[in-house]
C-alpha cells in the first residue's frame, strides 16, 4: 500500500467521527480500543484459578461499576434523569451483557482465550446483519467483499476438524450473540445519551444481572487471597473502565458494520497474550485464517478511500474533456 492511500485511509476514519483538535485522534482511539479489547479472555483465564466463573464476572464488573460511579459523584455529573427515563433500554442492555459476560468467563475453562477471541468474532457476522438490516448502514460492494473475505478468514479459524463442536466454542459464539444485541441497541437508542450515565447505569445493571446470577448458582462469597482481589481490580480498571469507555466512543463515532469488521485485529493482540502468558499459539490454519481476516479488514476499511479516488480521477477527466 502506498503512503498516500494510507494517509487517506486514516483521514477517512477521522471524518466518520466528531470533529476532534488533532488528526491522529482517531487512529489513536481504535489503536487503544484494539489493544485493551484482546484482554477479556486474557483476564478471564488469569482470573479462573482463583474464583468461579460467575462470581469473578460479578467482581469484575461491581469493580468497573463503582468506579465509575466514584467519578461521576465526584464530578457532579451523575444523575437519575438518564436511568428514569430509558430504564427499559439499561434493563436489556443489562442483560444481554450480564448473560453474556458470565458465559464467557466460564467458557475460558474448556477453550483458550486466543481462540475464544478469533471465536469472539463471530461479532462481524452479527454486527453487519445488525448494522445492514436494522441500522440502515450501507456497504459498497468492495466493503461487502472486505465483509465477506474476513468471514472466510473467520470460518477457517473457527471450524476445524473436531473443534467446532467443542462446547466451549459455541458458548463463546452464544455470549458474542448477547453482546452484539446490546451493541445494536446502543447504536440504536443509546447513541444521544451522556456517555458516563450512559456507561454508569449500563455497568450497574449489567452488575445487578451477575449478582443474580452468581445467586442462582449459589456462589455467592469474597475472594480469599490478596492476588484474587488485585487481579480482580486488575480487570475492573482495565477490561471494564478502560475498555468499555474506548468501545463506546468508537462505536458512537462509526457504522456499527465497519466498527465490527475493525474490531476483528483484536485477536491478533490476544495471541500474542495468551502466547507470553499461558504458553497457547495458534496453529498453521489459525495463523492463515488471521491474515485473511485482516485482509478483509483493509479491504472495508480502505474501500471508500479508492472509492473516493475514482470519483476524484471521473471528475477531473471530466473537467479536462
Amino acid at each position: 500500500m502506498d503512503v498516500h492511500l494510507y494517509r487517506e485511509i486514516i483521514l477517512t476514519t477521522r471524518n466518520q467521527q466528531f470533529p476532534t483538535p488533532h488528526s491522529l485522534a482517531g487512529p489513536a482511539l481504535l489503536l487503544a480500543l484494539l489493544l485493551v479489547d484482546s484482554l477479556h479472555f486474557v483476564f478471564a483465564r488469569l482470573l479462573l484459578p482463583h474464583a468461579n466463573p460467575f462470581l469473578s464476572a460479578l467482581f469484575v464488573m461491581g469493580i468497573g461499576t463503582l468506579e465509575v460511579g466514584i467519578f461521576g459523584i465526584v464530578t457532579g455529573r451523575l444523575g437519575l434523569a438518564a436511568f428514569t427515563r430509558h430504564w427499559r433500554f439499561f434493563l436489556a442492555i443489562g442483560f444481554c451483557i450480564g448473560v453474556s459476560t458470565a458465559i464467557s468467563y466460564s467458557a475460558v475453562a474448556l477453550i483458550d482465550p486466543g481462540t475464544a477471541s478469533i471465536l469472539g468474532k463471530t461479532s462481524i457476522v452479527f454486527g453487519v446483519a445488525f448494522g445492514i438490516f436494522w441500522l440502515g448502514d450501507r456497504f459498497s460492494p468492495l466493503q461487502m467483499a472486505g465483509a465477506a473475505l474476513a468471514l472466510i478468514g473467520l470460518v477457517i479459524v473457527t471450524f476445524q476438524p473436531g473443534d467446532y463442536l467443542r462446547v466451549g466454542s459455541l458458548l463463546i459464539v452464544f455470549s458474542t450473540l448477547l453482546y452484539s444485541v446490546h451493541t445494536a441497541l446502543t447504536k440504536r437508542y443509546g447513541g444521544g445519551m451522556d456517555l458516563l450515565n450512559f456507561f454508569f447505569y449500563r455497568l450497574l445493571l449489567t452488575s445487578l444481572f451477575l449478582f443474580a446470577i452468581a445467586g442462582i448458582q449459589g456462589e455467592l462469597a469474597l475472594p480469599a487471597t490478596p492476588t484474587a482481589w488485585g487481579l480482580l481490580l486488575l480487570a475492573g480498571t482495565v477490561d471494564v473502565v478502560i475498555s468499555r469507555t474506548l468501545y463506546y466512543t468508537a462505536l458512537r463515532r462509526l457504522d456499527m458494520s465497519v466498527f465490527s469488521i475493525l474490531l476483528t485485529v483484536a485477536p491478533v493482540a490476544a495471541i500474542l497474550w495468551s502466547f507470553l502468558l499461558f504458553d497457547v499459539f495458534p496453529n498453521p490454519r489459525q495463523l492463515l485464517g488471521g491474515g485473511v481476516v485482516l485482509a478483509g479488514v483493509l479491504l472495508v476499511t480502505a474501500a471508500p478511500v479508492l472509492a473516493r479516488r475514482q470519483k476524484r480521477r471521473q471528475a477531473a477527466a471530466l473537467a479536462a474533456d
